[in-house]
């Protein structure tokens, strides 16, 4: 395999650093302190079709590979975690299943314009009893004249406050399996809740949402039988554990950045703290953890984009990127010692907004129960 990068990898790497550069990283810090959605640059990506590079051109995108998607969301990271993370979820989990599943005009009314940012998808499947454990999923659809009628409670949704649609993870049929349904925002019955208060990512809103005996046309169950949703399902979650790991992989550089700047401009007993060997082992350690969740990520998307086997490099690749990326942030702070505990300091953002990685995709407890399994296999 070659690690190397393709002129068209390198173009689409080298446009996301400059909007990254220009737009993302000057207004970062605002961003985060006043907590308020970015809406602004994420139309800007929808401008620069990062929410299409997903999808073929005949459906509106740009028809790129995983590759050059995560080059891209973790030059977006880099900047803001929590503008990356509303734009991995635009283009991938909020309107996924609308290009796999969705008919004539829920892709022309919703699916193409969101392309654009001009409309925002969420996805639905966590519960207040159901996170790693699919099986736990309680929402339930119940078959009616016209369609179906769902009852449930979900929560800690990305995007919830802002997004017009919800593709939503419900038990139908008589045996109550797992089927999506596509749930736009003035449907009667659907209740956005409570936002929810995090340590990090500020300025990516989240929420719970509930269905409050919400009527669900026929023409909006996006599953093509009853029950098919798990199947679905699995084949976008190894995509998603890329990703993850790829903004990861941003938060992380900009840490490293930082630490190391600090490092050759803070002066301690008369020279910089980069001449002392206390601190040259922790920025050595810091760059080798970094390149080996890099390679390990790009791997797997390329082993997606080569159609080989890739679930088992997925998993490996979002536990080792996102777990390093925590480390990677915590001795970026220990470099700067009191510094990284300033809200001057990014360092302190990085910090808290890397959890959220560490969360989405799959826990690293579960990461690693699903490595085991493939190795078994």
């Amino acid at each position: 395999m070659n690690f190397e990068l393709s002129d068209d990898q390198r173009a689409v790497r080298d446009t996301f650093a400059r909007f990254c550069d220009e737009r993302v990283a000057p207004q970062a810090a605002a961003i985060d302190e006043s907590h308020a959605f970015p809406r602004k640059l994420f139309d800007e990506l929808g401008q620069l079709g990062l929410f299409g590079m997903r999808y073929p051109e005949e459906a509106g995108g740009t028809g790129m590979a995983l590759q050059e998607f995560a080059l891209a969301l973790s030059e977006v990271a880099r900047g803001s975690l929590s503008l990356a993370g509303a734009a991995a979820m635009q283009s991938l989990m909020g309107t996924k299943f609308l290009h796999m599943l969705g008919n004539d005009d829920i892709v022309e009314r919703l699916f193409k314009p969101a392309l654009k940012g001009e409309k925002i998808g969420a996805i639905c499947m966590t519960e207040p009893n159901a996170g790693s454990d699919l099986g736990g999923i309680a929402t339930v659809a119940r078959k009616v004249d016209g369609g179906y009628v769902l009852t449930g409670q979900k929560t800690w949704i990305t995007v919830a406050p802002l997004a017009d649609f919800f593709t939503v993870f419900a038990r139908a049929g008589e045996e109550r399996k797992l089927t999506i349904f596509l749930v736009e925002r003035h449907f009667k019955g659907l209740v956005v809740g409570r936002p929810i208060h995090k340590m990090g990512v500020w300025a990516l809103p989240t929420s719970e949402v509930a269905f409050d005996d919400c009527f669900v046309p026929d023409s909006h169950r996006l599953s093509r039988e009853e029950g098919d949703g798990e199947a679905h399902l699995r084949k976008t979650l190894g995509e998603i554990r890329i990703i993850t790991g790829a903004m990861a992989l941003g938060v992380a550089r900009a840490a490293m950045a930082e630490a190391v700047r600090y490092a050759g401009e803070r002066q301690q007993f008369g020279k910089p703290i980069n001449r002392f060997q206390a601190i040259q082992l922790k920025l050595a350690e810091m760059a080798t953890e970094l390149e080996a969740a890099t390679q390990l990520v790009y791997y797997a998307a390329w082993l997606h984009g080569a159609g080989k086997p890739y679930h088992k490099e997925a998993a490996m690749a979002k536990l080792q990127a996102t777990e390093a990326a925590a480390r990677i942030c915590d001795q970026a702070a220990r470099v700067m010692a009191s510094y990284g505990f300033a809200m001057e300091y990014p360092v302190q953002r990085y910090l808290r907004d890397i959890r959220f990685t560490l969360i989405g995709g799959g826990t690293s407890e579960i990461l690693k129960l699903i490595i085991a399994k493939e190795m078994a296999n």
